[in-house]
């Protein structure tokens, strides 16, 4: 049960994470909502940005992802 309460703790910082990534998240769902077929590889760029600003904000709290 430690597992799943660890899990949980991860779980309830997200908002936090992307609130603070605000910018680059819309930019990536603005990307994403914009093709009509979404397929493998057409906003990389954008999501490689979103996760890089996850992995920062993360890093810098002492976060796990």
């Amino acid at each position: 049960m430690e597992s799943v309460q660890k899990a949980h703790k991860r779980l309830r910082n997200y908002p936090v994470l992307l609130a603070k990534c605000a910018n680059t998240a819309a930019t990536y769902a603005a990307c994403v909502t914009r093709e009509l077929n979404v397929e493998k590889n057409v906003c990389e760029k954008e999501f490689q940005e979103f996760k890089k600003c996850l992995q920062k904000v993360a890093k810098e709290g002492k976060m796990r992802l």
